[in-house]
């Protein structure tokens, strides 16, 4: 295969993974509302048949094959047919995966395994006994039965209003033998004389025609070969020809089916074979001449009538086809506007461009630090408007890697459905915040441990229908994803109704497995956390869901991985709350630059509430690890205790500050010897010598070229509020 056609296949397996996306989107949104959801069905048939297309041009045919039988099935439930129930759901999912599997091997050059084959003729052999299954099409009516027959449905039948011009018979056309030739097309059902324009016999003119004729034709044919028999005679006659109403869904069917390109409503009716060109040009003609009418009265497009409107008071179309078409054009105009404002990257370039204004960054700090020791003016507001242009570019950057967590969120619609029925639970999955956005590195990682929080929640956390009626409940569970941002962070949410943790359980299995001391003292929320620890699971059986105790633990190590932490929250018979907190961006931020010691440290500045001076009067005690601010009991660390670096406390060369910093709701207070101000930072991940040290999420550096370390506020904040919780709790029974 040469480069070019690899190419081609790598953008027709970018699309298909959109468009089967898709496909599980509208199955899913089909599923929750079965009942008159046609667009659901409609963009379903748009998907497959759009990736059926697609495949032909490459010559794939075992994707065409196989969503030929998936699009004919659709088919048959659009025209109502067929009915849409759960299992026909499931097997279109299934359908949809499969697919997949077919796109992943024509990109690789790959045939399917023996295992993937059988699921092939498996899956065909399904959606063939749905096809089979269906109503029977009606048998044809003969045309013999037909001609003897005057209760053939208008339903079925061309609708021919024909007008032949007053001068017809002397230009030699005889309108008996082109009604004759209709009957080669098919049958004339029935047929009505027009006498409307015959005139008093005193007036009446031998070789003048004035009749006219309404007929109806059985045939199957097009309006093309029926306009080609009047082809000779339409200088002298008028001609209306109304496709046969069985046929309104076949052209609302080839409308939809049309490619996207940008056409005009006249040129969408022309394509799918609705209307003739003649028919086009005679409806634009009559709209020219109702706009030149109007000239010079305000003639506005509300008083000019539509093209379609204008073809349907002709008689040249019915109302549903041109609502199709409308509805066709408005989706072109929306496709054209999406492609106008995106625009495909590869995401090793967006990386590359990321890295480089993160060097940016760092190279407009070394020289603003350059222009601050010259003191010149000019340079130094120079460098003041470089500075916030290249905060712009930064900002810029880091938006590009910005997407909405929604299309993460919807992916585990899928999950809940299917192992809620594997489990005989009825649950809804609720969403809010989807349109939250996260740094696309984030949503990639952060996957996984979602996933095991949506199954665990399902499996453990929701009871059966039978257990949630004895306790008063509904019997359908509510399990509920949701996105905010807060404090910097986003946080992401997993709650559901369910039973709750059972703390006596979770810590009597952690005295068995030696975890925790039998007397040892525990808050909820540590408990609660111990079902982090590797291999711990109170599962009293182990399923193909959950209970080995392997995923809780994985959860905790991805989140750590990414700068973030998880907490639960939990109440006996009223449901839990797994709550996980990350950073907006694994890139660059915002953040204050402090020194302890000779050390310089940066705090993330969006965690930052305020700073304030230790003075005696906050002091109090000399080994009080809290101060009284305003009222409130704000606990607080040595950030050269925690690091183990000399403080200038004892020289009494600076003030101490504490920087009061903010997290989920909890405040504490960060001790201090110097604020050194605002500063981009560019986050550099540490090595895996240091991934495990305490207080630490990363580096970057300054303009001086120094290195900075990067504070967990996070990990600090949960770290002094325990330890303060602990050293009251203690001071108090000593009392």
């Amino acid at each position: 295969m040469d480069d070019d056609m690899r190419e081609s296949l790598q953008i027709f397996s970018e699309e298909a993974e959109d468009l089967l996306s898709v496909a599980e989107q509208a199955l899913l949104d089909l599923d929750e509302t079965p009942e008159n959801n046609m667009d659901s069905v409609n963009e379903l048939f748009r998907a497959f048949h759009t990736i059926k297309g697609a495949a032909g041009l490459f010559g794939l045919d075992s994707i065409v094959a196989f969503t030929h039988v998936v699009e004919s099935l659709l088919g048959s439930i659009r025209e109502g047919k067929i009915s849409v129930d759960g299992d026909m759901i499931s097997l279109f999912l299934s359908s949809r995966d499969h697919l997949q599997t077919l796109v992943d091997r024509a990109l690789n050059e790959e045939a399917l395994e023996p295992a993937e084959q059988q699921i092939n003729d498996t899956l065909l052999a399904q959606l063939e006994q749905y096809l089979g299954t269906g109503p029977a099409p009606a048998e044809e009516t003969t045309e013999a039965a037909a001609a003897t027959s005057d209760t053939s449905s208008d339903k079925d039948n061309w609708h021919i209003s024909l007008r032949f011009g007053a001068d017809a018979l002397v230009n030699g056309m005889d309108p008996a033998s082109f009604i004759g030739y209709l009957e080669k097309l098919g049958t004339i059902a029935h047929l009505a004389v027009i006498e409307d324009n015959l005139p008093e016999w005193a007036e009446y003119d031998p070789e003048a025609c004035y009749l006219g004729f309404e007929i109806e034709l059985h045939a199957k044919t097009d309006k093309a070969s029926i306009e080609d028999v009047f082809e000779f005679v339409q200088d002298d006659c008028s001609i209306c020809i109304l496709p046969p109403g069985s046929h309104i869904k076949d052209y609302v069917n080839m409308i939809e089916q049309l490619p996207e390109e940008d056409m005009r409503i006249g040129d969408i009716l022309v394509a799918s074979g609705a209307i003739t060109e003649r028919e086009l040009s005679e409806a634009l003609n009559q709209q020219s001449t109702i706009a030149d009418d109007q000239v010079g009265q305000a003639a506005t497009d509300d008083t000019v009538p539509q093209l379609g409107k204008v073809a349907v008071e002709q008689q040249s179309i019915q109302q549903p086809v041109v609502d199709a078409a409308v509805q066709k054009q408005r989706e072109q105009k929306a496709q054209r506007a999406n492609a106008e404002q995106s625009i495909r990257v590869n995401a090793q370039k967006l990386e590359s461009l990321v890295n480089l204004v993160g060097e940016l960054v760092i190279s407009n700090a070394n020289a603003y630090l350059h222009s601050d020791r010259l003191a010149d003016q000019e340079l130094t507001e120079a460098m003041e408007t470089l500075a916030r242009l290249v905060e712009q570019v930064r900002d810029t950057a880091l938006g590009l890697r910005m997407v909405q967590i929604g299309d993460t969120f919807n992916r585990y619609k899928r999950v809940v459905r299917e192992v809620s029925r594997q489990l005989g639970k009825e649950i809804e999955l609720h969403i809010s915040g989807a349109e939250t956005e996260l740094d696309k590195t984030l949503i990639e990682k952060i996957g996984d441990p979602l996933m095991h929080l949506v199954r665990n929640s399902v499996d453990h956390g929701i009871e059966t229908p039978e257990i949630r009626i004895k306790a008063g409940k509904s019997p359908v569970g509510v399990l509920n994803l949701d996105a905010f941002h807060d404090s910097g962070s986003i946080v992401i949410q997993v709650r559901d109704d369910g039973g709750g943790l059972n703390k006596e359980r979770i810590r009597a299995k952690a005295e068995e497995k030696e975890l925790i001391l039998p007397d040892q003292t525990l808050s909820d929320g540590d408990i609660y956390r111990l079902i982090f620890e590797p291999g711990f699971s109170t599962a009293e059986k182990v399923s193909n869901i959950s209970g080995r105790g392997v995923g809780m633990d994985v959860v905790r190590k991805n989140i750590d991985a990414l700068r973030g932490q998880v907490d639960v929250t939990s109440e006996a018979g009223k449901g839990s709350i797994f709550s996980i907190r990350l950073p907006l961006t694994l890139a660059i931020i915002d953040g204050f630059q402090v020194r302890v010691g000779s050390a310089n440290y940066i705090v993330p500045l969006d965690m930052i509430d305020e700073c304030i001076e230790l003075s005696e009067a906050l002091r109090g005690q000399d080994d009080a690890e809290y101060i009284n601010l305003r009222g409130e009991v704000l606990p607080y660390m040595r950030l050269s205790d925690m690091f183990q670096c000399q403080s200038d406390d004892a020289s009494g060369k600076h003030k101490d500050n504490i920087v009061v910093v903010q997290c989920a709701g909890k405040k504490a207070g960060l001790l201090v010897d110097e604020l050194l101000g605002e500063h981009q930072t560019v986050i550099k991940p540490l090595g895996k010598v240091f991934q495990n040290l305490k207080g630490i999420s990363g580096a970057t550096i300054l303009g001086s070229g120094e290195v900075a370390m990067i504070i967990d506020v996070p990990q600090l904040v949960q770290q002094m509020i325990d330890h303060a919780t602990q050293h009251m709790a203690t001071t108090h029974s000593v009392h």
